[in-house]
């Protein structure tokens, strides 16, 4: 069956030139290293001087903070594209989405020339369950305009975060579709969590989705491993797909559990970071399971040393698309008025010795465009146009040919696939946001039935009972939207599970009442089941 990958991002390909220029600021914020801090003191130098001589000579009064921190921005610059300094407030921030929790909408979004462009979607969060998607453009909040008011991103931090269970109501412009969206949100506490989901997809395969690598993964990881270990997992497919790191130790630690005694994992080396190789330490509790690693174009920087790891170690295999390329690691350094720096230090090489850093040398906006040229040059379709260097080819123990200088190859490609847009009943009931809006109302009307379920296989069998696709067809009909009586068949494929899917994550399941309905329709994943069940 071809795949209709997440039908409700219609334009998905669209939502990757979006994401494709302003992704690096995310992962330039990632912690990609061993945490520490370090106690900075300013040397004595040219720019203390010229400090110095504004702060007891100038002719009019300034504010020499404000004038320190417009600068560091534009040193910055002259360095490479995940150098990052942070004021203090949006440190903090940062670090909340690592490490602890919030109350909000759970997104991220970045602000470019005046326009609020939804980055990322919590996955399971209130935005996610009241129908936000990456690509989005907020043009209000509460009735108020923020698109083209110059309001900074706190400001914009601030309508949007809230104390759960208050609600805010936004209109959203997607490409593709030629009115506003409104959307309301529940605000909820946003837990900072790692797997997404854990969960067998049958009596031997099991299935994790890492989101991130905060300072908790491991933990989270392991406690996911031992819950499927316990239900007969031999197999494991860990999804790292729009993963975009965090911090290395974390990665570093999960590749540990795959390998025997002194089996090398990575290695740093920089101008002023002498090599250190990080070895597996042969207490590892999964050195007996096999394991696929499911990636695309925005895993990076940890989730490319994890697949780094397996792949060049020949310990697993690697199935979806190129990854993004950041080989960079960085020190997070903090200042004694809260704000923060993260440092490159170094460069990690994966077990062979390729860095998989893409190039920088000709610019941030080149670099941050990396991905739109991607997309033109159809690489998320075909391996036909992509070129890498013979001087960064690098044999794997087994034999395998892998390359540095850009992200990591999968082992097994997966094309990126896009709804047809001529299927106008996706586009309309999109434009109107029905599907979510139908969820979010066939949950209300049975919610003392639903808050009784508390397994898949309950959900599962109430939900076979309730005709979910001929519902829905009912309800964008009252909304004005009619299906072709020839497209039915084919649109129940993709979207009854999708439906189920949301319905099941608006449970106390959550994301493992979505994601067993959702594989049906994630070719991705579903070559990765193939690949164990027959082999490729």
């Amino acid at each position: 069956m071809k795949n209709k990958f997440n039908i409700f991002r219609t334009f998905l390909m669209v939502t990757t030139v979006i994401l494709s220029v302003y992704l690096g600021f995310r992962l330039g914020v990632n912690h990609t290293s061993i945490p520490q801090n370090i106690e900075v003191k300013t040397p004595i130098n040219k720019i203390n001087k010229i400090l110095q001589l504004i702060a007891n000579r100038y002719v009019d009064s300034v504010s020499l903070d404000n004038i320190v921190e417009s600068s560091i921005p534009v040193i910055i610059e002259h360095l490479d594209p995940h150098s990052t300094y942070f004021v203090a407030e949006d440190l903090k921030g940062f670090d909340e989405t690592l490490q602890g929790s919030f109350e909000g909408v759970g997104i991220t979004f970045n602000v470019p020339n005046d326009t609020v462009i939804v980055i990322n979607v919590i996955d399971g969060g209130p935005a996610s369950r009241a129908g936000v998607e990456a690509g989005d453009r907020i043009i209000r909040i509460d009735d108020s305009i923020v698109a083209g008011k110059k309001i900074a991103s706190d400001g914009i931090m601030k309508r949007l975060r809230g104390i759960s269970g208050s609600k805010v109501s936004i209109d959203v412009q997607r490409h593709g579709f030629d009115k506003e969206i409104p959307i309301i949100i529940t605000r909820a506490k946003i837990p900072v969590k790692s797997v997404d989901v854990a969960y067998m997809i049958n009596d031997s395969i099991g299935f994790i989705k890492l989101s991130t690598f905060s300072r908790n993964t491991y933990n989270e990881f392991i406690a996911a491993t031992g819950k499927l270990k316990k239900q007969g997992m031999s197999k494991l497919i860990i999804d790292l797909r729009d993963n975009t790191g965090g911090y290395m130790d974390q990665a570093i630690k999960i590749s540990n559990e795959f390998f025997d005694e002194k089996i090398i994992i990575v290695y740093t080396e920089g101008y002023k970071s002498p090599r250190e190789n990080f070895y597996s330490n042969g207490n590892g509790r999964l050195a007996d399971i096999d394991v696929n690693i499911l990636i695309n174009e925005t895993s990076a920087s940890a989730s490319e040393i994890l697949a780094g790891a397996i792949q060049d170690n020949d310990r697993g295999t690697i199935i979806g698309r190129r990854s993004y390329g950041k080989g960079l690691v960085q020190a997070p350094i903090t200042f004694d008025d809260g704000s923060g720096l993260n440092l490159t230090i170094a460069r990690y090489h994966t077990p062979t010795g390729r860095c998989i850093q893409k190039p920088y040398d000709k610019g941030l906006e080149k670099y941050h465009h990396d991905l739109y040229d991607r997309l033109l040059n159809n690489e998320f379709f075909s391996t036909d146009n992509i070129h890498y260097n013979d001087s960064l080819k690098y044999t794997t123990p087994g034999g395998k040919i892998v390359y540095g200088g850009g992200g990591i190859m999968p082992d097994i490609f997966v094309a990126f696939d896009t709804i047809d847009s001529s299927q106008e009943f996706f586009r309309k009931v999109a434009q109107k946001n029905l599907v979510f809006s139908f969820v979010l109302n066939y949950t209300d009307k049975n919610r003392e039935i639903i808050n009784r379920i508390s397994y898949f296989e309950e959900l599962d069998k109430f939900l076979n009972s309730q005709n979910i696709f001929d519902k829905f067809l009912n309800y964008a009909a009252t909304n004005g939207i009619n299906i072709k009586s020839s497209e039915i068949a084919e649109t129940k494929k993709i979207l009854e599970p999708q439906l189920k899917g949301l319905i099941g994550r608006n449970t106390q399941l959550d994301n493992e009442g979505f994601y067993p309905y959702y594989e049906k329709i994630d070719e991705t994943l579903q070559k990765a089941i193939e690949y164990f069940e027959i082999g490729l």
